[in-house]
């Protein structure tokens, strides 16, 4: 008997022990430590050891990291709004504290020579970057978390092999996890013909680096360093809604033009010295002058959050837009899984009467990941957020549009995955005609989607409910 109770007190301290280590480590996400809390009590030392190999937050070391080289070249290259009055446009006038935070959170300027295309869906968006790739002249950049090895794959290898072989520079960085299915014969087939292709952080290596859950979730396309493409989409069949699944597969990718491009530029160099062990050299090659041209003067921000950064960026800038908004904040995400202070002034938001409104899928690709979602919706509803399930198919863009001032576009899900652990990259939109498209676009997808009404969501049945609950918990490792 005594055995028992010395045992059961040695458990509790060394139960006490590891949470008292979680909760000094993720003193700053406290959702975070809770969740491995739990597994820690589940599983006992096993949960422990799981977080300290693959839960643990941890920062990039700055040397291993390229330093400010390619920034400061990149502002040194373009055209930059010191101030709102130099966007012409009067809503942002009276905003000045908004672009200031936008600014400093973000470390990067709003660029105003660009040209900026929306692209709706995965057709789009391949045709245009495959025409740019079979254009290119100097090199082609390609960042992905995931490639796969099918139809529009091959597609994309053919023009990459033939490019390379006609003397171009072709470089595919490819996320260890994200593409852990890509096979080892496509990478082969792009070695063979002088492309140099790098794994970002396979899962072994990432593993020893405790690495693992941090991930290169970038769908980044530089070609020539003049045209450069971000948003939601991968290189797979399954953008182009051929997953039996899924069906119809809803996107959204910017095709950008001008000074812009040297800050994706920019992402992708210091992705590739990270990964490949290689800096490339700041020269005109890959950050060539853009001539001045007065049919291209959209304002554009990229901003960009990892473990090489200090922060993070992309949560302040989505916090600091919702903030601003006074008639009404647009989001679509196929993962809603925020923050406590993401979920407070969206709140906050609708409680002081802006429309605020949210678009989640209706299919999902995960569904635990949709039952995490779920477990937040209720109190969205609560404080008059206006939510929709998207019935098309499958939603999987990230925008955030907000009044008619701005618009973000890019790679970070609205969780906690993409706020702090993953490298992602979002551009941040000022020009009123892209602003106005997006909004239309979302407009659209409203249409195409389900309004959840409060009364009858709090009606679902108790299983779902209790795998909500489930999810809920573990929501912040998603």
């Amino acid at each position: 008997m005594i055995g028992w109770y010395i045992g059961i007190i040695l458990f509790l301290l060394l139960y006490s022990a590891q949470s008292a280590v979680i909760v000094w480590i993720e003193r700053r996400l406290p959702a975070k430590a809770a969740a491995w809390i739990v597994i820690a009590l589940a599983v006992p030392v096993l949960g422990f050891a799981g977080y300290w190999m693959i839960g643990r937050s941890r920062r990039v070391k700055k040397g291993q990291a390229v330093s400010r080289e390619y920034e400061q070249a990149a502002e040194r290259l373009s055209v930059c709004a010191d101030g709102p009055g130099e966007l012409g446009q009067a809503g942002l006038l009276e905003r000045e504290q908004l672009l200031r935070v936008l600014r400093v959170s973000s470390g990067r300027p709003v660029t105003l020579g660009n040209q900026v295309k929306v692209l709706t869906n995965g057709r789009e968006t391949f045709a245009s970057i495959l025409e740019e790739m079979n254009q290119a002249s100097h090199h082609i950049h390609l960042d992905y978390y995931t490639i796969r090895d099918d139809g529009i794959g091959r597609e994309f290898l053919k023009i990459l092999t033939a490019k390379a072989q006609a003397g171009v520079e072709v470089r595919v960085l490819y996320d260890g996890i994200g593409s852990v299915k890509l096979s080892k014969r496509y990478v082969r087939e792009l070695k063979r013909s002088g492309v140099q292709a790098s794994c970002f952080s396979p899962p072994g290596t990432a593993l020893l680096n405790r690495l693992l859950n941090s991930r290169n979730h970038s769908k980044i396309a530089v070609i020539d360093g003049k045209v450069g493409f971000v948003g939601g989409i991968n290189i797979g069949d399954e953008y182009l809604g051929k997953d039996k699944k899924l069906g119809f597969w809803r996107d959204t990718q910017l095709r950008l033009e001008g000074d812009a491009v040297y800050f994706l530029q920019e992402l992708f160099m210091k992705d590739w010295e990270l990964a490949a062990k290689e800096r490339l050299p700041v020269n005109a090659g890959y950050m060539p002058e853009h001539d001045p041209d007065e049919a291209k003067q959209e304002p554009v921000m990229i901003v960009s959050s990892g473990p090489d950064r200090n922060g993070e960026p992309i949560l302040e800038t989505a916090f600091a837009a919702v903030k601003a908004a006074r008639t009404s904040v647009y989001i679509s995400t196929p993962y809603f899984i925020p923050d406590e202070s993401l979920l407070a002034v969206l709140g906050s938001a609708a409680k002081s009467g802006v429309d605020v409104r949210l678009i989640i899928p209706g299919v999902p690709d995960t569904r635990f990941v949709l039952w995490a979602t779920l477990s937040f919706v209720e109190r969205m509803l609560e404080a008059g957020v206006r939510v929709y399930r998207y019935q098309k198919g499958f939603i999987h863009a990230k925008v955030m549009v907000v009044d008619d001032l701005l618009a973000i576009v890019g790679t970070a899900n609205m969780d906690m995955r993409s706020f702090h652990s993953n490298f992602e990259q979002n551009a941040v939109l000022l020009d009123a005609e892209t602003v106005k498209r997006l909004r239309r676009d979302y407009e659209q997808d409203l249409l195409d989607s389900r309004e959840l009404e409060l009364e009858s969501f709090r009606q679902r049945r108790k299983k779902e409910k209790a795998a909500e609950a489930a999810a809920r918990l573990l929501s912040p490792l998603l």
